[in-house]
């Protein structure tokens, strides 16, 4: 009978051998458990991706070019003071003939020698035989002029109205008297002035106007009328439809389109050399603003024509104006969508409009920043809107909120995080 061979029976594991194998399990089991916890701390503490915002590129506004009527006759120019660009010449920018306009020039350099204080009255000036004496001598030579009394009295700006307002070439001849003691102390006085102001197309031989040599340009009438109009009193006088004065009586203002398309102001002329003129100021509407506008018209051949043509240029220089719409609250100038599905409109917190001249751009800069997460109404970014270099800006807000993506969504996405 074959001997049977017996296996070796199973050899038991020292101590040393299942310590060995208790503990790779167990580091191998808290290896796992750490790499589990590290990548939830991972999901929690890493920094979500950034978003862009999307928003179309921003173009310049713009409008459309003015177009000016001008007259079919002598010369002409306006402007807006306050708008760089809005200033246009037509015709002639020769020297001539400028009548009664002189005594803007005239009410200028009396109040260097006398300025009033704002708008007080100044003092008191007594008119004598003399002055009596220049009436009729101005009504002699078929000048305007208004009634004075020897005897009487009126202040500064009194005898400047009865100047200004009914073209008075009497109280123009005595008010240059009393402010520099002689007309001709007052002629080199005004003349000295105009070249110091650069009015260099401009000269005067009398202080009423009636003499052709009295002349000047329409750039130079534009700058003297914005004289008039820095001046309180001044601007006040030429505003008035009429007065009544001691002396003088009740005098109308001889600017027939005063309180007509805005007018209020500034002084009419009218001789044989110089035809009919005017040189005007007036506060025009554009949408809920006022624009003030400056001009001169030359050369008329009478006075319908002269109100025809003012009237028309100021009418087309409005109508170049253009209240420009650029931003309204809530407006919608982009757009967030991160990778979590979250999205939210980038609004304009706030309204911007601007009145333009004609074709002037209004340049358009928008930056936003990037987001991760935000809640409504949190600042996100400006818009600039830039016209002749004045800049306004509007903060952008977020239309709703962008929230975080959550716990889940991080875990489920380790690749997403961080970028």
């Amino acid at each position: 009978m074959p001997q049977q061979v017996l296996a070796d029976p199973p050899r038991s594991l020292n101590r040393k051998q299942v310590y060995r194998r208790r503990r790779i399990v167990v580091f191998g089991v808290g290896g796992v458990l750490l790499l589990a916890v590290l990548y939830v701390f991972a999901s929690i503490v890493t920094p979500v991706p950034a978003t862009a915002a999307v928003t179309e590129p921003q173009k310049p506004l713009t409008q459309a070019a003015a177009q000016l009527n001008w007259p079919g006759y002598g010369s002409a120019a306006i402007t807006a003071p306050d708008y760089p660009g809005a200033t246009e010449y037509h015709g002639s920018d020769a020297s001539m003939p400028i009548a009664s306009m002189t005594k803007t020039i005239t009410a200028l350099v009396v109040l260097q020698a006398k300025p009033l204080d704002g708008n007080a009255d100044g003092p008191s000036i007594s008119f004598t035989q003399k002055d009596v004496d220049i009436w009729h001598e101005v009504v002699a030579d078929g000048g305007s002029w208004a009634p004075v009394q020897a005897g009487t009295s009126m202040t500064e700006k009194q005898a400047l109205t009865a100047m200004l307002l009914p073209s008075a070439n009497n109280y123009a001849i005595s008010l240059a008297n009393w402010a520099y003691g002689s007309t001709g102390a007052y002629l080199k006085a005004a003349n000295g002035w105009l070249k110091d102001k650069g009015f260099t197309g401009t000269k005067v031989v009398t202080p009423d106007g009636l003499d052709p040599g009295n002349v000047s340009t329409t750039k130079d009438l534009i700058g003297l009328g914005k004289l008039v109009l820095a001046s309180p009193a001044l601007s006040a006088i030429v505003s008035q439809k009429s007065a009544t004065l001691p002396g003088a009586g009740a005098q109308d203002n001889t600017n027939a389109l005063l309180g007509v398309d805005g007018v209020d102001g500034i002084k009419t002329g009218n001789t044989d050399q110089a035809g009919f003129c005017l040189l005007f100021s007036a506060q025009v509407p554009v949408g809920t603003e006022k624009v003030r506008v400056l001009g001169v018209v030359l050369g008329a051949p009478d006075h319908d024509t002269l109100w025809a043509g003012v009237s028309g240029l100021l009418t087309s220089m409005q109508a170049g104006f253009h209240e420009v719409t650029a931003a309204t609250s809530g407006e919608v100038f982009g757009s967030y969508t991160t990778k979590w599905g979250a999205a939210s409109n980038v609004v304009a917190t706030s309204g911007q409009s601007f009145v333009v001249w004609s074709d002037t751009p209004v340049t358009v800069d928008l930056t936003t920043q990037r987001l991760q997460s935000g809640f409504k109404g949190d600042i996100v970014g400006r818009i600039s809107f830039t016209v002749n270099g004045d800049t306004k800006t509007v903060d952008l807000a977020l239309a709703k909120d962008v929230p975080d993506p959550g716990f889940g969504w991080r875990l489920a996405h380790p690749g997403g995080l961080g970028t």
